[in-house]
């Protein structure tokens, strides 16, 4: 007979509350935010979309490069555009990323650094009661002194090659001595971390509150320059800069000198400019490529140079205007491209109107050194053989339509449409130095000559010296990481099993904490401070320890 025995049924668990699934969620988020292989995996996606910002022109650096770039290419330009490609460091999945990698080093450096502190403050283990295991091991050995003198020595030496060391008594009345060594490894580890945050803080901070501006700056007292957002031939303000924050100085190129090898290759630069800062007085000062001009609150530096053309205009009133119009370099030879746009002339000196229809434009070439063969391209540098090939345009040069345009070219559109028409036939006209050249309407352009010119960036990055300063550090604590290992070496002296005559066993162990294969021989280097080297047969390692 089977006796059935009646059991409660068991009670069903309840299901979990549905904050507590968030709160798991969350948790489980922010561990796989905040762990190592996350930040590597951020970084790596912070350099990979950085590569657009090299690969394509940025308005905050060159927006003449980027209109061209739409001319260009007109279908794929604008879709690149929207998708950020021309501002790329202040695109929001850009941001994201350096936000995400900024978070994810604060949360996996922080608790790094606690556990860091608390080693650094914990006393090295306990020697392991069978030293024999470790992957480096020195048997027991007879020594002549005392266990205490012995331990106390061995301490000491360990002391002088920076382990940090601790002895301690045994019962047995023997010692113990463990060492360890090696806590820079993950000191240089935290200093790399913490300088990648410097980095991306300064890198932060830089954009917001730093600002740049590109000049062209021609030679001569008549072409000062004074910092003004209006005299930049393109600028960029950080979000928390106005213009009235720009400092207070003017700069004017005396001089500038650049020497060629044979080839054409340039060989250096120097220019020479007068600076007033503040309403102080002017100085002199000389800059070159790699050692820009050092202002109080803006470095300018050095980006290019080429050539500027005097040209003089007289239209059939006789009326003359003079520019100096700077000719932009095509190729290292400083074959250069630029446009001559003369607006305001041929006003009737009778009602004093100006016909739109009687504006002047020339588009040409100037070579510094003219090709023998004819063609169009300098073969040097320097201004061996110069001459200047232009081509006359009159009508309207749409400038007055509200568009803005570049200076370095006419408008294509007013020329397609008839508006500006082209006077000097299909062939260039061939100037030079001093010569001029008489239209068909007895207006006169003259080629007066030439100045040279220097393609200035001017800078201020308010964090550029903490900036450089994790910059430094990162690497010093690359080279801790790498090159510090972490090891740890224990000493136990016992005394001899004949009591009476006196004298100490000795045995020793090592444990590297990271790959290091220099430690063999320092072990064995430590391990021969043990006096003595005659090994104790048959001894057993536990035997007298706790």
């Amino acid at each position: 007979m089977t006796i059935v025995e009646d059991r409660p049924a068991e009670a069903e668990a309840p299901p979990p509350r549905r904050s507590n699934l968030v709160w798991a969620l969350l948790r489980n988020s922010w561990r796989q935010l905040t762990s190592m292989r996350t930040a590597l995996v951020l970084l790596f996606l912070l350099a990979v979309a950085a590569v657009p910002g090299s690969v394509y022109p940025q308005r905050s650096v060159n927006r003449e490069r980027v209109t061209q770039y739409f001319t260009n290419h007109p279908k794929s330009a604008p879709i690149l555009d929207r998708l950020g490609a021309f501002d790329v460091y202040a695109s929001p999945w850009f941001a994201a990323i350096y936000l995400l990698l900024f978070t994810s080093l604060i949360g996996c450096v922080l608790p790094r650094l606690r556990d860091h502190i608390r080693a650094m403050r914990t006393v090295p283990p306990e020697a392991p009661k069978r030293m024999d295991r470790l992957p480096h091991h020195a048997p027991a050995t007879a020594s002549e002194e005392e266990p205490a003198v012995a331990a106390e020595r061995l301490a000491r030496t360990l002391r002088q090659r920076r382990f940090r060391t601790r002895l301690r008594e045994l019962p047995d009345g023997g010692f113990s001595i463990a060492a360890e060594k090696g806590y820079l490894r993950e000191t240089g580890n935290l200093f790399f971390h913490f300088a990648m945050l410097t980095v991306l803080i300064g890198v932060g901070f830089g954009h917001w509150y730093g600002w740049h501006g590109n000049r062209i700056l021609v030679t001569g007292d008549d072409q000062a320059f004074c910092d003004s957002i209006t005299q930049y031939d393109d600028s960029s303000l950080g979000p928390r800069v106005d213009a009235a924050d720009l400092p207070d100085f003017c700069i004017t190129l005396a001089d500038f000198k650049a020497t060629y090898q044979s080839t054409g290759q340039a060989k250096s630069f120097l220019a020479t400019a007068k600076v007033t800062e503040d309403g102080g007085a002017e100085q002199t000062r000389t800059f070159t490529v790699n050692d820009p001009l050092r202002l109080k609150h803006a470095n300018v530096h050095l980006l290019g140079q080429g050539y500027a053309l005097e040209l003089r205009y007289t239209d059939k009133y006789g009326v003359s205007q003079d520019k100096i119009v700077p000719f932009l370099p095509t190729d290292a030879m400083l074959t250069s491209e630029g446009v001559a746009q003369f607006p305001d002339v041929n006003i009737d000196p009778d009602t004093g109107k100006r016909d739109d229809t009687q504006q002047m434009g020339f588009e040409g070439v100037y070579l510094p050194t003219a090709s023998t063969d004819g063609s169009a391209s300098s073969t040097y540098p320097a201004e061996d053989d110069p001459v200047l090939y232009l081509s006359a345009y009159r009508g309207n040069l749409g400038l007055d339509v509200g568009i803005p345009g570049s200076v370095y070219a006419l408008d294509r559109d007013q020329i397609s449409s008839g508006d500006l028409k082209k006077i000097s036939g299909d062939r260039p006209q061939a100037l030079h130095k001093g010569e001029s050249w008489t239209l068909d309407d007895g207006s006169k352009l003259e080629f007066v000559g030439t100045r040279k010119y220097a393609t200035l960036s001017i800078r201020y990055d308010p964090t550029q010296t903490s900036v450089l300063a994790g910059a430094v550090t990162g690497l010093i604590g690359l080279m801790l990481s790498l090159f510090v290992h972490r090891r740890r070496v224990w000493f136990r002296v016992l005394p001899a099993d004949d009591r009476q005559a006196g004298g100490s066993v000795i045995e020793a162990g090592g444990l590297p904490r990271t790959d290091y294969p220099g430690f063999a021989d320092e072990f064995a280097t430590l391990s021969k401070q043990a006096p003595g080297s005659k090994q104790v047969p048959g001894r057993d390692p536990e035997e007298g320890t706790p």
